[in-house]
């Protein structure tokens, strides 16, 4: 969802593939029948790659797709073994370092206070606890909890902001882009790239949006993206 309209389809279709591969082998149960299908998909998904991508993207991290099923063959899966949640505990333990010359004894000293401080808050009322989320369901009222509501309205500049956007990364809309931008070349040729793009940000939603309901032919999509979003848009 997050690439979709924003990569090619050929692109996008490789790093989905990508995504697949490696929630396929983080799975807690494996056919070890389906392994040599996934090692040839690893095989398919670094083809693909080097097709779309630059010769910078590959290194050696990269290169180490090939091997993971191979792994999985002789280790077992790989929840059992990877480091990456060490790596990312770690990582928090870096973080409670203060004095860089004695790195060890300002992670103890960070690890014990906020252990003990979890201990004593147990015995305090209403107390908060540290590094540990809120739970949403206390305090409930009717059915509905009272915690983690947050409502928020956007301002119409927002909106408008978040509307262009969505129309610039829209492969429906970009002929009407690039048209636009065509008349606006037209009416100033002298004017710099620059200052189209800022003339198009400016005046391209109007002028899109009176394109769209002027023909009758056009699409019921293209319809609701020249309408935009819900003035009054609350997200909670």
């Amino acid at each position: 969802m997050a690439i979709r309209d924003i990569s090619p389809n050929k692109v996008r279709l490789a790093i989905t593939r990508l995504c697949l591969f490696f929630n396929a082998i983080c799975s807690k149960v494996l056919d070890p029948v389906k392994l040599n299908e996934l090692e040839n998909k690893a095989a398919i998904i670094l083809c693909q790659l080097e097709m779309y991508f630059p010769p910078t993207f590959f290194d050696i991290m990269v290169h180490l797709i090939v091997h993971l099923v191979r792994e999985i063959k002789c280790c077992g899966p790989v929840y059992l073994r990877w480091m990456y949640p060490v790596e990312r505990y770690m990582k928090i333990l870096k973080g409670y370092t203060n004095n860089l010359h004695r790195p060890e004894a300002s992670i103890v000293e960070r690890y014990i206070a906020e252990e003990a401080i979890e201990f004593c808050s147990e015995y305090f009322e209403k107390a908060k606890p540290v590094g540990l989320p809120e739970s949403h369901h206390d305090e409930r009222v009717r059915g509905k909890g009272s915690k983690g509501l947050c409502v928020i309205t956007p301002s119409v500049e927002d909106l408008e902001v978040a509307h262009l956007y969505v129309l610039n990364n829209s492969n429906k809309v970009l002929p009407y882009i690039l048209h636009h931008e065509g008349l606006l070349k037209e009416s100033n040729p002298k004017m710099s790239k620059n200052r189209v793009l800022k003339e198009h940000n400016k005046t391209f939603l109007n002028w899109f949006k009176d394109t769209i309901f002027g023909d009758d032919n056009t699409f019921d999509t293209l319809r609701k993206l020249a309408d935009g979003p819900k003035k009054k848009l609350s997200l909670g």
